[in-house]
């Protein structure tokens, strides 16, 4: 017997030899190839004929030295001069074997306990020690037992649990259109029966079947709300086993989330821009259609398109418009699976007969006053949806009376807990009035909902617009922008506030074509009091600080990593700590693990990396904060650097984007702390679903096989084979002429794990001829099923 095993190092291999010394060994019956998991066990099985004594060594590379990681068991059976021989071993080695002197075989053997087995009140194995100096002397005592292999056989049965459901090609992601059928199904194999199994879907049991090779669950008309992590669990008298299956629907995009805005009005041509889809169906938006409406005495006042592919969110027009004609645009998206419903339509416009362009008026901040009498809705029509967030759903609204366009978060306020943290943010923002910061004109709080009135920002988001092909990305832009953001961030800090959630999502764009931007949703905002500790356990995982990870407390430095973070994406296009998984950039962040990739940071200055660093350190008191940062050689230098500006690559700031928006309906708002320590963890619904299919299970005896009468002639050798189902386990008696049949030289009883029985018999004489019966019972009841067996002169 050979075996051989290969270790994890893979330059590393070890080899095990067993070799059975005698003149004339023949092999009867070889080891089977075989292949396992790794920790599941295997039964070794062979014959070999030969007289006694057979003498049997173990040795590692041609030496007696047993390693001290591995045991084995060996067991020795003679039956007419044949010897079966079983040996118990580790999992990952492979199986051959052929007849000569020396006999000799190659396994896969698994990790198995040391331990003895007894089987009433006789020793049926012998253990071998991993000491070798006693290996021969254990089994020249195995020589002597004459037991019966069917007995230890049947412990094995039991007690080797290898592969318990093999999963057969079993889909692991499958995606449909909305409206359309979908078959989610899997094969499968299990070592024992009855089998029974379910699925779950959202934490419920979607069905139970008793199939014995599969399982599977199909939907008439997908709608999104079907998507998410089918799991499948299969259970079976030896234990359970489980697959899941993601499913994707996807749909058209939903409508841009606003309507188009219009700037650099000329006599002839004007820019329109817009918000992307607030989801885009499950399939990445590919394209926008924008269509074209002229007003007025005359004119058709149908819809037509100006351009069917436009790749960006925002499109000059400049061509078909009359000088004194007046339009409406809107916008609609599209992606694999079709185009959406179109935008909201842009107000009138009329172009400019001089190209002159709009002013940015001066800023007048009003009082902020809270309405308790009336609701949103007596003053305000409330339009499209532009955004979700943790704590709301963001709307755009006009005035009823005087047509004022602004914005309204709508807050899930079911709870005084959710209305506590709502009147927080709206208390919060009442101090924050600066120009680089979204503006709060005004709430509504009743018993019915909360609201707070946000200005209406249509340039969307930061890095929407740096993507787009027709704006320019250069280094000092992104200086510029960051320096925005510290202003912003300066004033926050200096009314002692954290915004605790600044990512790039959260930076929005004032309009379509400037560089002015401002900072929005402060729903996770805090206010730092003196002597107080806050500790927080939310955000996004690669903006997130280490000390939130590390729940630690928080200062106006968390808020400086988080502006180191997204530095780095604006220059790079790479996000600095994204891994893998959530665990990965958790990990590297905790670490503070990065570096500045020589090609994606080719062309940008060492000034730029230095002010990277000086925010990205792990100890927050190292960090600058918004008084040095503003102060930093890069921030101070950047307008030097305007003439000498390189255009940065953007394929890798698409990418970014793209995963920041991947899919906004699954995570929104990128996948937060919170969500990740609540995540789908189905394991007690699990375990409700196995106690389910247990009670499945149960059942009497019955037979898949029945025995069938044979006639054979004297001398030859029977199998008399049946198939057991039930749970609990049966127990089987074989009967002749109604007496139990007993095991003997002659005679073996022989068990598989599947439930099937075989009575072997050999050297047949007309005494074996009769009626054998197979009875199995269990707690429930009884099955029995019968054959003739007729022994022929």
């Amino acid at each position: 017997l050979l075996m051989s095993r290969t270790f994890g190092d893979k330059n590393r291999e070890s080899k095990r030899r067993l070799v059975l010394f005698y003149g004339t060994v023949q092999l009867l019956k070889p080891l089977q190839h075989c292949t396992l998991e790794e920790r599941n066990a295997i039964l070794l099985q062979g014959g070999v004929t030969g007289s006694q004594p057979l003498r049997i060594s173990l040795l590692q590379k041609g030496e007696g030295k047993v390693p001290g990681d591995i045991s084995f068991f060996f067991l020795i059976l003679p039956l007419f001069s044949v010897y079966k021989l079983m040996a118990l071993a580790y999992a990952g080695m492979k199986c051959a074997g052929k007849a000569s002197s020396v006999v000799r075989c190659k396994a896969i053997i698994s990790n198995w306990p040391s331990q003895m087995i007894v089987m009433g009140e006789k020793q049926d194995m012998i253990y071998i020690s991993k000491s070798p100096r006693v290996v021969h002397e254990q089994l020249q005592a195995s020589f002597q037992k004459r037991m019966a292999f069917s007995y230890v056989y049947h412990w094995l049965r039991l007690s080797l649990s290898g592969t318990l459901v093999e999963f057969l090609d079993a889909q692991d992601h499958l995606e449909v259109q909305v409206g359309t059928q979908a078959t989610l199904e899997c094969s499968f194999r299990s070592c024992s029966f009855p089998v029974a199994s379910c699925w779950i879907y959202n934490r419920e049991q979607v069905q139970i079947e008793l199939n014995d090779t599969a399982s599977s669950v199909e939907i008439s008309q997908v709608s999104p709300e079907d998507a998410g992590a089918y799991t499948l669990i299969v259970r079976n008298p030896r234990g359970s086993a489980h697959h899941t299956i993601n499913l994707r629907v996807i749909d058209r995009p939903h409508p841009p989330a606003s309507c188009p805005v219009v700037s650099k009005l000329s006599s002839q041509s004007l820019v329109l821009a817009w918000s992307g889809s607030s989801y885009d169906g499950g399939s990445a938006v590919t394209g926008y259609v924008v269509e074209m409406r002229e007003q007025g005495p005359g004119k058709p006042g149908d819809w037509r398109a100006v351009v069917t592919r436009c790749k960006n969110t925002s499109y000059r027009v400049s061509s078909g418009l009359d000088p004194h004609g007046v339009y409406h645009f809107r916008v609609r998206a599209y992606n694999s699976v079709g185009v959406s419903e179109p935008s909201a339509p842009s107000d009138s416009v009329k172009l400019d007969p001089i190209g002159r362009s709009p002013e940015e008026e001066p800023k007048l901040y009003l009082p902020v006053t809270i309405n308790t009498t009336n609701q949103i809705k007596d003053h305000y029509n409330v339009h499209e949806k532009l955004g979700v967030g943790k704590f709301g759903s963001v709307f755009r609204l006009s005035h009823k009376e005087s047509g004022q366009v602004c914005a309204g978060k709508f807050y899930r306020a079911r709870s005084s807990g959710e209305k506590a943290v709502a009147r927080q943010e709206i208390k919060l923002m009442k101090c924050l009035r600066h120009p680089k910061l979204v503006e709060c004109l005004g709430a509504y709080d009743n018993r019915s909902e909360i609201v707070m009135l946000m200005e209406y920002i249509a340039g969307g988001e930061l890095f929407t617009r740096i993507v787009d092909d027709n704006f320019e990305h250069t280094e000092p832009n992104s200086a510029r922008y960051i320096q925005q953001l510290l202003e912003g961030l300066q004033f926050v800090h200096q009314q002692n506030i954290v915004h605790l959630d600044l990512k790039p999502e959260n930076i929005v764009c004032v309009d379509s074509i400037g560089t002015r931007i401002k900072i929005i949703d402060f729903g996770l905002a805090a206010k730092l009091e003196p002597g107080v500790t806050h500790r927080v356990m939310h955000g996004t995982p690669e903006f997130v600080s280490p000390e939130v990870i590390s729940y630690e407390p928080v200062g106006l430095a968390t808020d400086m990593w988080s502006v180191g973070v997204i530095c780095f994406i604006l220059l790079s296009g790479e996000s600095p700590f994204q891994g893998n998984t959530v665990a990965e950039t958790l990990g590297s962040v905790t670490a503070a693990s990065y570096k500045f990739d020589e090609e994606s940071f080719e062309d940008i200055s060492d000034l730029a990396k230095d002010f990277i660093s000086a925010l990205l350190k792990k100890d927050m008191r190292c960090r600058l904060l918004c008084d040095g940062a503003l102060a930093h050689p890069w921030m101070v230098s950047f307008t030097s650097l305007v003439h000498q500006a390189k255009s940065l690559k953007k394929d890798k700031m698409r990418l970014a984007h793209a995963y920041v928006n991947f899919p906004k309906q699954w995570f929104e708002n990128g996948r937060t702390l919170s969500a990740m320590d609540s995540e789908a963890n189905w394991k007690p619904e699990a375990e409700r679903a196995i106690k389910s299919l247990e009670k499945e299970l149960r059942g009497e005896p019955s037979f898949k096989q029945v025995l069938s009468d044979t006639r054979l002639p004297r001398g030859s050798s029977a199998r008399l084979t049946c198939h057991v189902q039930a749970y609990p386990e049966a127990k089987v008696l074989w009967l002749l002429d109604e007496e139990p049949v007993k095991e003997s030289l002659k005679v073996t009883i022989e068990y598989e794990d599947d439930g099937m029985c075989t009575l072997v018999l050999n050297d047949l004489g007309p005494s074996d001829s009769g009626i054998y019966k197979c009875r199995a019972t269990n707690s429930l009841g009884e099955a029995m099923c019968s054959a003739k067996l007729n022994v022929g002169l």
